[in-house]
């Protein structure tokens, strides 16, 4: 048998990347509660007392950014002051304006059906991929890095263990045996704590009350190794001790590393950017293949150009897992799935704010369960 070894990471809420990722898709959802057709590019970064949030946005709502950027800090649980960085001392900047008119010029095409031959927002590439070794056809590690950090926030946020602070990361090394995923071989999780707290307590309870709960039993063996907290301490976090800023957690958001990414980041920005609404189709096309039963590997490259509404390539890789000839599959996609940006749009529901829900934890698999892009309801048509 052929062994190799994967690693997939995930960060809590209070990670200071995805604090702005939260503050910008809260922003997204409040302009898309008001007004559906608004058009946001918005950007979050974070330091020491201090936000700054600019961009673009087009919209005819009326929205309180301050209000919400520090709605979302407190919710986190950054309230305490005195520490770097809280809900209501720290300095909230905001510059925006509209969108700029070439981009909107491109993007809004009079005629055509039901608007369906409005352009992409943007040039790029976006990837979508499914597999096998999950129920919800995601790579294992990525599935077990979030599993251990939504873990790990709960038990801050029900005091659990009190001690706790909103910074965390995880980290989850699979071992394989012929692309199978068998046992977990390593966790890594550094978990932000209070001064007073001791490191060996920390570490004990880290194991019992969020490594242990979390994983699959089955994969955890008596040489699994747990490093938590390897430095020995980790007082300082958040914005405080890192700057943040939007985007900047792309493949925690997606597959784990497992799988290729574009680098369009997702948070801010509406569905008429091709980063979000392209990358959504993707996994949606790779996942409905895999679900009928096509392959058990798939990868799907989407491209587009600013202002044109076809995609200008659909790749199809399936690792020499196929069951069927790889043209049949890309046929059968072409039939039932349209990956034009305003197609994706309506049958993804895409102008409703929904989009703060997957800010954290990923865009795909379990933690995006209830999302239209990860439903498999063409998966028996493909069949066919």
């Amino acid at each position: 048998m052929k062994k190799s070894y994967f690693t997939s990471e995930s960060v809590t809420s209070g990670h200071p990347d995805k604090v702005c990722d939260q503050i910008a898709d809260r922003i997204l959802d409040e302009l898309l509660r008001q007004d559906p057709e608004s058009h946001v590019a918005c950007e979050v970064t974070c330091a020491t007392d201090q936000v700054h949030i600019f961009g673009e946005i087009s919209s005819d709502a009326n929205v309180d950014y301050e209000d919400i950027a520090r709605k979302t800090i407190a919710g986190i649980g950054y309230t305490e002051r005195g520490h770097g960085f809280d809900a209501d001392s720290c300095v909230v900047k905001v510059d925006l304006h509209e969108q700029s008119s070439d981009i909107a010029r491109g993007i809004l095409k009079k005629g055509g059906k039901e608007k369906l031959d409005h352009g992409a927002g943007d040039q790029g590439m976006m990837f979508g991929y499914a597999c096998r070794q999950t129920e919800t056809l995601m790579p294992f590690p990525i599935e077990a890095a979030h599993a251990l950090a939504k873990r790990l926030e709960m038990v801050r946020r029900k005091k659990l263990l009190p001690y706790l602070l909103p910074d965390g990361k995880t980290q989850v090394t699979v071992e394989y045996e012929d692309e199978k995923p068998v046992r977990i071989s390593t966790v890594v999780v550094s978990a932000q704590h209070q001064a007073d707290v001791d490191i060996e307590q920390l570490r004990g309870d880290v194991i019992t009350h969020v490594i242990l709960p979390a994983l699959p039993i089955s994969m955890v063996d008596r040489n699994t190794e747990f490093f938590i907290n390897p430095t020995g301490r980790f007082v300082e976090g958040g914005p405080a001790a890192d700057s943040g800023l939007t985007g900047r957690k792309l493949i925690v958001d997606t597959y784990g590393g497992y799988a290729r990414h574009g680098g369009g980041s997702f948070s801010g920005k509406d569905a008429s950017k091709v980063d979000r609404s392209g990358a959504y189709m993707a996994r949606y096309m790779a996942k409905n293949i895999v679900a009928a039963g096509l392959a058990d590997r798939c990868e799907v490259q989407l491209s587009y150009a600013i202002g044109l509404s076809d995609p200008m390539s659909v790749r199809i890789d399936t690792f020499d897992t196929e069951r069927v000839d790889e043209t049949i599959i890309q046929s059968l996609l072409k039939a039932h799935a349209d990956p034009r940006p305003a197609a994706i749009i309506g049958k993804f529901d895409l102008t409703a704010p929904r989009f703060s829900r997957v800010s954290c934890y990923g865009h795909f698999g379990s933690n995006a369960a209830d999302m239209p892009w990860e439903q498999t309801d063409i998966a028996s048509m493909l069949h066919q």
